[in-house]
């Protein structure tokens, strides 16, 4: 798709994602993952803020990146009225770049269903992260159940089209084919749902 199609697709969801931000969705699993999060933290594709609740603000100094302006509008507006202190970056995350070993924790949450490439977003967190920095991953791909699998893989082209993402990867393969060190893995909802703790 189109990159400046996939920013409008999402600039018009952002409503609902900021929607659904408030309303802490998904929220269960975010607290879940993101225990420990803390220091020089990087989170791509920070939407409308959905985790911002869940940092310790005297603890995180968090960059924000996001291609859709509207949902940085939203993410923007949320941390300001949490008077969170947020440095955010406008970019395309599969263009984004930062020198080497800048962050302490990367975090990403229902992001790598975007990409073109998500392996090379990976290598780049990799190589954003300290020596032994962690990666805190919430994603969701393939479920373990054969149908369930098939009926992705079917309404995978509807799914691009209509939401901007794929519902049709192999999110554990993706991450072990990445340089991260994958130490825990939890999956939810007949596995489409997976949390990864790693380290780069």
């Amino acid at each position: 798709m189109n990159k400046q199609k996939l920013i409008k697709k999402f600039d018009k969801q952002s409503a609902k994602y900021e929607e659904s931000t408030r309303k802490r969705m998904l929220g269960v699993w975010r607290n879940r993952l993101l225990q420990g999060v803390q220091g020089d933290v990087l989170e791509i594709a920070v939407g409308a803020g959905a985790n911002f609740h869940i940092y310790d603000m005297d603890k995180v100094r968090l960059t924000a990146a996001d291609f859709s302006p509207m949902m940085l509008q939203r993410a923007r507006r949320l941390a300001e009225e949490m008077h969170f202190q947020v440095h955010f970056i406008e970019c395309d995350i599969e263009a984004l770049d930062f020198p080497e070993h800048s962050f302490d924790c990367v975090v990403s949450t229902l992001s790598l269903c975007g990409y073109e490439d998500p392996e090379m977003v990976l290598r780049n967190i990799s190589k954003w992260c300290k020596p032994g920095g962690r990666v805190f991953l919430l994603e969701h791909g393939l479920g373990k159940n054969p149908l369930l699998k098939s009926a992705q893989r079917l309404l995978n082209p509807v799914a691009r089209k209509m939401s901007g993402c794929h519902w049709d990867r192999n999110i554990e393969q993706i991450v072990q084919r990445s340089e991260l060190k994958i130490e825990r893995i939890e999956r939810y909802w007949n596995g489409m749902v997976h949390l990864i703790w790693a380290r780069s």
